[in-house]
């Protein structure tokens, strides 16, 4: 199951008998997000489409319901909800974002713009504002009631990744910055940081303490790295997505919203739960047939969302449309998968 394309053509997209959700998007997800009030979940892709989804959970049981779906004019990168869990953001290769009431059945519009594809954006409740990053090397902030940005802030390179959680938000960007902003002062960057990985940067988590961050990068490692200067000796790195000598991006890194363990998701088609306390992998799941390039946490973290479908890591002549389906599947998490334990009999590895 090592060859790639044997993986993709015979293998099991399910392994795990994860629930799967109804009518799928008809190309590869790009972001999965759940609204921080209830358990709908929206889906961007790369057929222009965002579409919604109502879960509903029966004891240990899952089903999903399409609520409703917009079209962007180009492929869809990134999406988030507002935090009274009614309206949708999202953006991608067509340069704008929309905002979307969606639980109101309003129609989308149009509120922000960049000179390129916008690959990441967050709500800032606290800030009633939207921030946006973009492959043009900026970051904005926006009041969606206005039609020009609140504030734009230069990046030294296209930004990849990005993780906010008031007040502290890291950017990742092409070169293998990260860059740290406090949000009480959002004009000035915080600190720069090359990251402790070698390669290009995937994606990123605050801590839920605020006291650092996690990076992952195209080479199956994560950093966990400490913002403390007196905290550096707590930094390490570890590798995970691979299989012998392959090494498979790490795509997806969540911290579970109760217990603060965290999930990573990637290019081999798995995800695995670990706790950066006690320096130990939780749960290692079964390998699904294609990769996994986005995942999330419910608010309560009872449901962990993840699509599997072709993620363009091995290039386009590896991706067959007639044959590639798009899944998104629903895990839920046993609480000995996720609950942090104490690691026994160890020092503790670097």
């Amino acid at each position: 199951m090592s060859n790639f394309l044997t993986a993709t053509t015979l293998g099991n997209p399910n392994p795990n008998k994860s629930f799967e959700v109804s009518e799928p998007p008809n190309d590869s997800v790009s972001s999965l997000s759940f609204s921080p009030k209830a358990n709908f979940l929206v889906a961007t892709s790369w057929d222009n489409q965002v579409r919604c989804w109502e879960i509903m959970r029966n004891g240990v049981n899952v089903a999903s319901m399409p609520k409703a779906s917009i079209m962007h004019d180009q492929p869809v990168l990134c999406s988030t909800w507002k935090d009274d869990g009614m309206t949708v953001f999202s953006g991608g290769c067509d340069k704008q974002v929309k905002m979307w009431p969606l639980m109101s059945g309003g129609q989308p519009m149009t509120v922000a713009v960049h000179d390129a594809p916008i690959s990441e954006m967050a709500w800032i409740p606290e800030m009633s504002l939207l921030v946006t990053g973009s492959w043009d090397k900026t970051l904005k902030y926006w009041d969606t009631r206005q039609s020009n940005p609140v504030h734009v802030q230069q990046l030294p390179e296209r930004c990849y990744a990005f993780t906010v959680k008031h007040p502290l938000m890291v950017v990742g960007t092409a070169d293998r910055n990260l860059i740290v902003f406090n949000l009480q002062n959002p004009q000035t960057e915080y600190k720069r940081i090359v990251s402790p990985l070698k390669y290009q940067t995937r994606c990123v988590a605050a801590f839920p303490d605020l006291q650092g961050f996690l990076v992952g990068s195209i080479e199956g490692r994560v950093g966990v790295h400490h913002l403390d200067d007196q905290q550096q000796s707590k930094n390490f790195t570890f590798k995970c997505h691979r299989e012998g000598s392959e090494t498979y991006s790490v795509n997806s890194l969540n911290f579970h919203p109760v217990h603060h363990t965290f999930a990573t998701a990637g290019s081999d088609g798995a995800f695995n739960f670990w706790d950066k306390d006690s320096k130990q992998r939780l749960k290692a799941m079964s390998r699904c047939s294609q990769p996994i390039p986005c995942s999330t946490f419910n608010s309560d973290g009872s449901i962990f969302a993840y699509s599997v479908c072709y993620d363009w890591s091995k290039g386009a002549e590896n991706h067959n449309p007639a044959t590639a389906k798009t899944y998104i599947f629903l895990h839920l998490p046993q609480e000995s998968e996720v609950k942090s334990k104490p690691r026994i009999g160890t020092s503790g590895r670097k």
